[in-house]
């Protein structure tokens, strides 16, 4: 999938800019502060309808707008050329359009332009809490996979409804009848996202290996360990998976009754991430966790590569500061030799551009001040 032009209204600190793209590389260098960021949080828009620098839209509006317009044209293999638009007004939300027809659900918008993004925040991954790393998951699958979006926002539908139910209703006999319905959607949809997860972490766990490999300088071994509601869900049939749900589920109803929440499910699964079958949270170096963070999105770039007709985008988000020029040279060698088109920022970019070619079309250098850009080479 390429990007072949970016437009953005009232976005963060830019009024109006438009950008028009290499195929390959795309270096946005500037200070700090200048808006290189927001370029990249707008693609992301774009693609999976949301910022990856703040949840909430209403801090993408610049200040003295009442909204913000993102308009990008792509080319893939699926769709040969098309637009995505994303426009946010307060007071009145968000919409997605392609073509400039609205979609009916933003969600249909997940895995129409696959993409990758990598930021000094993704040291979460790896040091942060189990949320993290099972929304990095549930973030890869959405976009292989539709059906697994679909059963993941149904399911944290179905949970929102059990909550309601386990706070307000006091009577036993009463909740009881209530819980039922919601019990066996719980079971249905939660017992297909973890036999969802379980099967692309199998596949995961040797793309990770090689990635490691490739940018870590020495010699561990990568894996990491499902913690899930059974020891080894890819074991048991679909049948047997959901008997399973509904004994755990039955023995944390008093638990469930007193903290008034759902306690079951895969939304309180955990990824334990390991080196050497050490766990990477707890002993990981500084280094360690940046670089099984590179790692886990060099892997996820090879999956999509393996699993999707059209290559994935990659936003590199400022993530070359605290890499040595070793490492810094290495993951960008890996980076080249993939097809995907790569967008990187960088405030000091003198060894990006001794790696990166900057002569023909292909790759581009985007000088960005004050949230206006001007393009460096022009062919």
């Amino acid at each position: 999938m390429i990007n072949t032009s970016l437009e953005i209204f009232g976005f963060r600190n830019h009024e109006h800019t438009r950008l028009e793209w290499g195929r390959s590389v795309n270096l946005l260098v500037g200070p700090n502060g200048a808006g290189k960021t927001n370029i990249l949080d707008a693609i992301h828009y774009l693609c999976m309808s949301r910022s990856f620098v703040h949840p909430s839209d209403m801090y993408a509006i610049r200040k003295g707008h009442q909204g913000f317009m993102i308009k990008g044209r792509f080319e893939g293999k699926i769709r040969s050329q098309f637009e995505v638009g994303c426009a946010y007004k307060r007071g009145e939300g968000k919409s997605i359009t392609v073509n400039d027809s609205p979609l009916e659900r933003i969600s249909d918008l997940i895995g129409m332009v696959p993409v990758i993004s990598l930021a000094p925040d993704d040291k979460k991954l790896t040091a942060g809490g189990p949320v993290e790393r099972r929304t990095f998951i549930d973030g890869m699958i959405s976009q292989l996979s539709r059906t697994y979006l679909k059963d993941l926002v149904e399911y944290r539908r179905v949970v929102r409804q059990r909550n309601r139910i386990l706070a307000e209703i006091k009577d036993p006999q009463m909740r009881a009848m209530q819980l039922e319905p919601w019990d066996h959607k719980l079971i249905e949809t939660g017992s297909g996202i973890i036999k969802r997860r379980a099967e692309i972490l199998e596949r995961f766990a040797g793309y990770l290996a090689d990635a490691y490999q490739q940018v870590a300088s020495i010699r561990q071994q990568p894996s990491f360990i499902y913690q899930t509601i059974v020891g080894s869900p890819d074991e048991l049939s679909p049948d047997e998976l959901k008997e399973h749900y509904r004994g755990k589920l039955r023995d944390m109803e008093d638990r469930e009754i007193d903290r008034e929440q759902t306690l079951v499910g895969p939304h309180r699964d955990e990824i334990v991430f390991l080196l050497d079958e050490l766990e990477v949270r707890k002993f990981g170096s500084q280094g360690q966790h940046r670089v099984f963070a590179l790692a886990l999105k060099l892997a996820q770039m090879d999956l999509y590569t393996e699993e999707l007709e059209d290559l994935p985008i990659l936003l590199l988000d400022d993530v070359f500061g605290d890499l040595d020029p070793a490492k810094t040279e290495i993951f960008l060698n890996v980076l080249l030799g993939h097809e995907a088109q790569t967008f990187i920022t960088a405030a000091n970019p003198d060894l990006l551009l001794e790696i990166v070619p900057i002569e023909g079309d292909e790759n581009r250098v985007w000088q960005i001040e004050n949230g206006k850009a001007t393009l460096r080479n022009s062919g």
